[in-house]
Formats: C-alpha cells, structure tokens, sequence
C-alpha cells in the first residue's frame, strides 16, 4: 500500500468538489485518457503529443505525476492538504485510475473521505514538509509517511517517524520522493504552504505551555488590549484577561483560555469559558486552541457565536503575519521572520 498527496487546484478551487464526489485527481485537461498506457514512458508520449509546445522538464514532470495517479490502487492512502481550510482530508482509494473528459479534474482515482479536517497543527514537522511539495500528484513516502497517516487517519495523533530525521528540512526536499524523482527543477521551490508549515513547526517547538499565553497576549495588546496574564498553573479557565481603554477597564472585556496541546480540544474546555466568562462578566470569550477543537466542541460554541471565537494555528499565524511588525522586540527575536515580495506566478 502507498500513501498519495493529490491536490485540487492552484488555489484549492477543486477541493470541496473532490470531497463531495469522493475522488481526487488532477486537470491536464488537454491529455486523453491515459488508462491504456502500462508504463511512464507511455504515458510521456502521450503527454509529449499533447503538449507539443511545452519544455522537456515541464514534458517530464506532468508525466510523473500522470503516472503516479495511474499507479493509485485500491486502499493507497489519499492525502489532500487543503488551501481553504488549511487542514487536511484523509481517505482510501476504493478504485484506480478513470478518465472523465471535460469534467474539473479529467484524471481521477475514487477515494472514500475518511477525516477532512485534520488541522495541520496535529502533524510533526518532517511529515508536514513531506505534504508541502509544490506538485500536485505524488508519493509521500519519507520517515514512516504511510503508517503515521494511517494512524492519523484512524484519530490517533501524529505518532512521529521511527528514524531520526531534522525536523527543519529544506521545503525541497518533499519534491523528490520516489516516482516523482525526475521532476523538472524549475518546480523544486518553496510554496506558501512549506514557509507557513516552517513558521507553524517553530511556534509549536518554541511556545509551549504558558510561553503561547504570553504571545497570544503579545497579539491581543497590539490589537488595542491591556492584558493581565494569570501566572503559570492552575488558572481557572482564565489564562488572559484582557480589556479596552487606558487601564483595561472598558468595554470590550475579554477571557482567554489558551492551550497549546496538539490534540484537538473537546466541548468541556468551551463550557468551562463560557462559566469564566459569566463569573468574571467578560463581554467576551477567546479560546486558543492549537489544535482545533472536535465537532462537539463547534456545536458548543455555536450557541454563543455573538460572544465567542475560537483561535486555532491557522488563525494564530494570521494574526501574528498580520501585526508582526508591532510585536514586542522579545516577540520578534524569538521568531524571526522577513517579508519577501515575489511575483504571485512565481509561488505555489
């Protein structure tokens, strides 16, 4: 069995199609069928033909990638890291390879969607740079790759590789896995996802604990906050509290609860802030939670929409790009981050 990264578009426009249809696939939309063909170099010539204006690398690297779909069989691994979200879908392909002429993505395998939501917070470094390759189709097959996703797939937590391996790979090095071998340099660089995977991989290794209390409040008091941040230990559900105004008395009043744990947060943890919540009589409510929260704690929630967010990796990292340049000098030592502007063709 094989583990499979399939991606639905350049900006994630196919994901929800492929979720609901329960395939995963890619465009090349100018390429015929490819179900005849038994091996790559087949495969290239068909794709030579189709594509009579494009390079040899590009010619090489859609060939690849056409061929590792080719390949998929039932009950290989499908990964779909999605844009949108910014988490990802596990499955299981139930069948191989089909063509469907004129369809969004024309070359398909079909998968059972097992998990679409896995936040990528719950993924350890090495296997979240495996997953940020730039290609759309490949074999993710590093450090334990297939094992760790099943178990990711079943609930479990991502159980870490069995080999040592640095956790701060280059993002390149998850484009050259297996079948993909040959892929054109052109396409070797780093995307948006693998910066923002670095980025996310050193806050979770550098903030553990209370250290991500203390950023969270960082954030809060560029946005307009006067934080009180409770000391280290048991807390009450109450990590931060936060207000408006010259001394933190005013309207908006906040209660932050912070935790940094990987695992999602269940709807226990939303009740205790809501009771803080009432007890303090906060107007407010922010539960940091880093790796998400399960679906019974989104129902929880739902209930109290008009008074209480959630902040989970993802929107945390928003957040800190977006007020980055106004942190604390500590902030910014401790991630050191520089803005680079590049063409928007130019990156994944």
């Amino acid at each position: 069995m094989t583990a499979w990264v399939m991606r639905a578009g350049r900006h994630g426009e196919a994901e929800q199609w492929c979720l609901e249809e329960g395939v995963a696939g890619g465009g090349w939309g100018e390429v015929p069928d490819l179900s005849e063909c038994s091996s790559r170099d087949e495969v290239r010539d068909v794709v030579t033909q189709s594509m009579p204006q494009s390079s040899a690398g590009t010619i090489a690297n859609h060939a690849a990638q056409l061929w590792g779909l080719r390949q998929v069989e039932p009950g290989d691994l499908i990964i779909l890291p999605r844009k949108i979200t910014k988490t990802v879908a596990i499955g299981r392909c139930i069948r191989g390879y089909e063509h469907h002429s004129g369809s969004i993505l024309p070359h398909t395998a079909s998968v059972e969607w097992v998990r679409d939501d896995v936040p990528r917070a719950q993924f350890k470094g090495d296997l979240l740079f495996t997953l940020g390759g730039s290609m759309t189709i490949f074999r993710a097959s590093r450090n334990s790759a297939e094992a760790r996703l099943r178990a990711m797939m079943d609930g479990h937590p991502d159980p870490g590789s069995q080999k040592a391996a640095p956790v701060a790979a280059s993002p390149s090095d998850a484009q050259t896995d297996d079948e993909v071998s040959d892929v054109a340099p052109e396409n070797l660089g780093p995307t948006l996802e693998t910066i923002r995977d670095r980025v996310r991989v050193h806050v979770s290794e550098n903030f553990k604990g209370h250290r991500l209390t203390h950023l969270v409040a960082a954030i809060l008091e560029v946005r307009g906050f006067v934080c009180d941040v409770s000391p280290e230990g048991a807390d009450q559900g109450v990590d931060i509290l936060a207000g408006s105004g010259p001394l933190g008395l005013d309207s908006p009043t906040l209660i932050v609860e912070v935790k940094s744990e990987e695992t999602q947060v269940a709807a226990p943890v939303v009740r205790g802030l809501q009771g803080a919540m009432l007890q303090n009589r906060s107007d407010q409510g922010l539960l940091m939670a880093w790796g998400g929260i399960t679906k019974d704690a989104q129902r929880e929630i739902r209930t109290d929409r008009l008074t209480m967010r959630v902040w989970d990796a993802e929107n945390l990292l928003d957040e800190l790009f977006d007020v980055y340049p106004q942190l604390p000098e500590w902030v910014r030592r401790e991630i050191p981050l520089q803005q680079a502007w590049v063409l928007a063709d130019e990156v994944g």
